[in-house]
């Protein structure tokens, strides 16, 4: 599985910035997707998860009533739209496919994409 990211950027506190992430190859694998993040203070951690059908999405507590995870399973994307974004939420982003169910890790990872949030 191949995944490749989109709509990192600069923003305002306050704003709003949507990731996308298209993944490629066989993606029959890809399970359980989401995004996962990394600060100079913090090893990498998962931030939203999203099950194959969509039935079901997982936060974490920071970011849970500003963050919305989605997929689209016939375009084989996931999208994370954040919004009234933070300072603290900067932060380098990895989509990530066949996330295990502890939430540690995947099996597959993007890119990194980078999201800034000025004060």
């Amino acid at each position: 599985v191949q995944l490749q990211a989109s709509g990192g950027g600069l923003v305002q506190a306050g704003g709003s910035l949507r990731l996308s992430c298209v993944a490629s190859g066989r993606t029959d694998s890809t399970f359980t997707m989401g995004w996962f993040r990394q600060t100079p203070r913090r090893e990498r951690h998962w931030v939203a998860a999203i099950s194959w059908n969509g039935d079901h999405t997982y936060y974490i507590e920071p970011v849970k009533g500003r963050f919305a995870i989605s997929r689209d399973n016939a375009k084989n994307t996931v999208s994370l739209q954040m919004n009234d974004l933070k300072p603290e939420d900067t932060a380098v982003y990895y989509c990530a496919a066949r996330i295990k169910a502890s939430m540690t890790s995947a099996d597959y990872y993007g890119p990194e994409t980078l999201v800034t949030v000025s004060s």
